[in-house]
């Protein structure tokens, strides 16, 4: 199966390297070209816009930062919508809206295409590793069409309903995100102010109900001061952004949800915008006089 790759960013670039290694050929497309010169080198074939990069593969993932991004490679001119033809397969692995998804998913069936929307979770360290958790909304054949491409980038993939179930559940888990960053980085601080040992509240934590993912992700990056972009603030809050429109047309309270965003927001406007979400914890360290560092 002839594979293409549209969005070379943090996730974009492991997962196309990764497809490399499972022996797909795949074309790529990228507004920045640095990127993809590289991935030239290690065999991929680039091209000049969405729909060259239809033209050429039976299956296209697209992995874009933003909604207006999605929209514009899908529906723009020289998008992927304009050049579907029957029996490929589009796969978004963006994180957008159901309403969005579910509109992908019409105008590719009106070209005789199919069209998943499988956003993913793990993060780049996931990417890079092929470790990814795919949640997959969109018509069951299609998705066993393309598991076989979906294997080389993940070890969870859910069949989680039709179009727009994939973004669902993947703003379910960024919701969850958000809350847990914030209470982790709230936790962690008053535990130190008391008197605690992080590494002695990871470990004991980590196997306690009050334990979660995100702690064990995060706690390990405050004690060592790591906050370098994995994933940034900025990237939540847009995700935080589509939630509560979401949420709003829905007439849904997210009560919790609008208390992460802003504490996100309060993390950008000190200036740690583009570091990873882990840097939420300094607000907080500030407030109390403390940090949540590796003692010796």
């Amino acid at each position: 199966m002839r594979i293409g790759f549209i969005g070379i960013g943090k996730m974009g670039r492991p997962m196309t390297r990764n497809l490399l290694g499972a022996g797909f050929a795949v074309t790529i497309h990228n507004r920045s070209r640095a990127v993809v010169d590289q991935l030239a080198g290690k065999g991929a074939r680039p091209a000049a816009a969405p729909a060259e990069v239809a033209a050429v593969a039976d299956l296209v993932f697209t992995c874009l930062p933003t909604p207006a991004s999605v929209e514009e490679v899908y529906f723009g001119a020289d998008g992927l919508i304009g050049a579907a033809r029957a029996g490929q397969i589009l796969v978004d692995c963006s994180t957008v809206s159901p309403a969005l998804s579910r509109r992908q998913y019409a105008a590719a069936r009106e070209r005789g295409a199919a069209f998943l929307d499988a956003p993913v979770s793990g993060g780049p360290a996931g990417a890079e590793a092929a470790t990814l958790t795919i949640m997959v909304g969109g018509d069951g054949e299609a998705l066993e069409r393309a598991r076989p491409v979906l294997e080389a980038l993940g070890k969870n993939i859910h069949h989680v309903g039709p179009a727009g179930s994939g973004s669902v559940v993947k703003l379910v888990n960024q919701l969850l995100v958000a809350i847990n960053t914030s209470a982790v980085a709230e936790a962690a601080v008053f535990g130190v102010k008391a008197g605690a040992d992080p590494r002695a509240l990871l470990d004991v934590l980590g196997s306690s109900f009050g334990g979660s993912m995100m702690l064990t992700r995060l706690l390990p990056l405050f004690m060592e001061r790591k906050f370098e972009a994995g994933t940034p603030v900025n990237l939540i809050l847009k995700d935080l952004g589509l939630i509560h429109e979401v949420g709003k047309a829905l007439d849904v309270r997210l009560l919790l949800g609008s208390i992460a965003q802003e504490l996100f927001k309060e993390g950008r406007a000190l200036g740690f915008g583009d570091e990873d979400m882990a840097a939420l914890v300094k607000p907080a360290e500030r407030i109390a006089g403390v940090e949540v560092r590796r003692q010796s």
